[in-house]
């Protein structure tokens, strides 16, 4: 798909395209598809997360929390969406090591206790090591920081998506 096909598709075929970018929230495309034409694929992202920052606070708790835990039981049952099983496979995490995986475990569970959703990072250019070293670290911050990481973090997943689908072609990227 190029981003002229996406412009020129239906209100309805744009949104089921985009369905994915936003782990299980349809709602971020269907905000901005009354905005095409989009001229890049950065002002489409762009539109995506301001769609996401301008939606309430019980719509961007919900977004943070379809997100899965990493390496986690949905991984793990095979029930990940493909962009997630594609992305924590590329980061090594369908690799981990007993003890590694005992880590995760561990400090996933730390971090949803803490602060009530689950750790999320963009992995793509992250270790398993590294993965691991920015969850401990993060677990030390305050709720608010988390929450405000967590959907920059969810917008650096979506551009990614974004890339990987539109195959960074567009009038401009």
């Amino acid at each position: 798909m190029t981003l002229d096909q996406l412009n020129a598709a239906t209100p309805a075929e744009f949104s089921a395209v985009l369905a994915g970018i936003y782990e299980h929230s349809p709602w971020v495309p269907e905000a901005v598809v009354g905005q095409r034409p989009f001229v890049s694929i950065s002002t489409l992202a762009t539109a995506l997360a301001a769609a996401v920052a301008n939606a309430d606070e019980a719509a961007k708790l919900r977004l943070i929390r379809a997100h899965p835990q990493l390496a986690g039981k949905a991984a793990i049952a095979g029930e990940l969406t493909a962009a997630s099983t594609r992305e924590q496979r590329g980061a090594g995490l369908d690799r981990c090591t007993p003890q590694e995986y005992a880590r995760l475990t561990r400090l996933n569970a730390a971090y949803q206790e803490k602060f009530g959703f689950p750790f999320i990072l963009a992995v793509a250019g992250h270790s398993r090591d590294s993965i691991l070293a920015n969850l401990a670290a993060r677990l030390s911050n305050e709720r608010d920081v988390e929450y405000s990481e967590a959907l920059q973090q969810i917008d650096r997943i979506a551009r990614l998506r974004l890339d990987t689908l539109l195959g960074g072609v567009g009038a401009a990227s």
